[in-house]
């Protein structure tokens, strides 16, 4: 089915959705309500999902983000067809496989091995289908002798290693994964991992994790839930960020800070100008370059904080203290990161954050475990100025960004007072390395012959 779709056609259509459930007060009320049916109402409507638009392309991975009670496992269950939208229509076009929750659509009394034939069969496989595949999908669950025992004997880990097993070998168009690799251990959720990667060269992914790196790893667009409406559509950067931002607003103010304050800006890159450094650089014969563009206040990202402090410059230098616009990877580089003091504090706390273009964070420290023996602070009007100095990775080409934060506490118990996503951009000018996300600096490779 999924070869009769164009690239541009909409694969899944979202058009004002919304999830409504009858509450009842008391249990007789349900009694008296299929007694005497739309003449009187014994419930009040709470609506799980409401007014929520959006669509997914073929061959796009959409993230989904939101606290729990946000309707996120209430959408995905009406996109995968095992609920219905009491407003609204939902259109999907290809096969769907789910992951939605833990042992979903196992009978726990059957062993793994039955299930396996009972999931597949509902995903669309034949059982001349299934027993063609059995020992690749026994291979990919890997839980040995158990997989001919009860479902309701198995570990949690199981029960997903199993339903993940089931849902790679059904040739789904369209796949749904709702915090599944959040249980298990490491060598699986690789493995699962480098699956979603092989499966987002053809198929569509759409994806719910609370763990933002993973979205901004793994997606290119994502939508925000919250009480049931969709606060945010964006790309995964903008809208992990947005939420993120907003979470630890909420959990400040939770614990009785009232005064965060949230600028909401957007970026605008280099990446998006025309860049007259390369077609030089390239000219002269330079390579391996790295281009800083510098601060600017008023082109940055999102900020937030309590505003007992501001960061006014972020820059890079060279070992002598010297701003620097291009750098090689490689090199010593020390990054600096000024602040002003709007209101007493002590016990300041400096970090940054490396970003590839997608949000990812790369790499990143904070001035926390060097100075507190010796913690800093000062009072309103006072400047400070952090350096971190490290030797720069080699990065693959494309554009980066430095988020820069100051707080006030210890590690663990602290107020964000400013921070500054995207604050700086540099970018990658040519392509030295092919693989992984960096590259370090390499002091030696040779390849010889052993002597006997």
């Amino acid at each position: 089915m999924s070869s009769e779709l164009t690239t541009t056609e909409a694969v899944i259509e979202v058009n004002g959705v919304g999830k409504s459930y009858h509450m009842y007060e008391r249990p007789s009320h349900r009694l008296w309500q299929a007694l005497l049916g739309k003449r009187t109402s014994f419930y009040k409507d709470f609506w799980a999902l409401r007014d929520v638009d959006f669509s997914v392309q073929r061959g796009q991975t959409m993230g989904i983000v939101g606290r729990n009670g946000s309707g996120k496992s209430t959408l995905l269950q009406m996109i995968a067809g095992t609920l219905a939208p009491s407003e609204g229509d939902i259109k999907v076009r290809g096969r769907v496989a789910a992951l939605l929750e833990l042992g979903s659509g196992f009978n726990p009394e059957f062993t793994g091995r039955e299930n396996v034939y009972l999931n597949a069969t509902i995903l669309g496989l034949s059982r001349s289908q299934i027993e063609q595949r059995m020992q690749s999908i026994l291979e990919f669950a890997d839980i040995g002798e158990f997989i001919d025992q009860p479902v309701r004997s198995y570990s949690s880990g199981m029960s997903v290693r199993l339903a993940f097993a089931v849902i790679v070998h059904v040739d789904a168009d369209i796949l749904i994964i709702d915090e599944a690799l959040a249980v298990g251990d490491a060598f699986f959720s690789q493995k699962c991992m480098r699956f979603l990667r092989d499966f987002q060269k053809k198929g569509t992914l759409l994806f719910v994790s609370h763990d933002a790196a993973a979205v901004t790893n793994l997606c290119e667009r994502a939508v925000w839930l919250e009480n049931g409406r969709m606060r945010l559509s964006g790309t995964s950067q903008e809208v992990v960020e947005a939420y993120m931002t907003e979470q630890h607003v909420l959990d400040r103010k939770g614990s009785g800070e009232q005064d965060v304050v949230v600028t909401r800006k957007v970026r605008s890159r280099a990446e998006d100008l025309p860049d007259f450094r390369r077609q030089v650089m390239r000219e002269g014969g330079v390579e391996n370059r790295l281009a800083v563009f510098e601060f600017n206040p008023d082109n940055v990202g999102q900020e937030f904080g309590a505003q007992g402090a501001s960061i006014f410059d972020v820059q890079l230098q060279n070992e002598r203290g010297e701003r620097v616009s291009i750098l090689e990877g490689g090199e010593i580089v020390r990054l600096q990161v000024r602040v002003e003091l709007k209101q007493s504090l002590g016990n300041v706390i400096v970090g940054f954050y490396v970003k590839d273009r997608l949000g990812q964070r790369l790499f990143g420290d904070n001035s926390y475990i060097a100075c507190r023996e010796s913690p800093v602070g000062g009072d309103a009007g006072e400047r400070l100025s952090a350096s971190f100095v490290f030797r720069m990775p080699v990065m693959p080409s494309g554009s980066y960004m430095i988020d820069a934060a100051v707080a006030s506490g210890d590690q663990h118990d602290h107020t964000q007072q400013h921070w500054i996503h995207d604050a700086l951009e540099f970018r990658a000018m040519d392509e030295t390395m092919r693989f992984g996300l960096v590259g370090i600096p390499m002091l030696e490779i040779e390849v010889c012959k052993e002597q006997e």
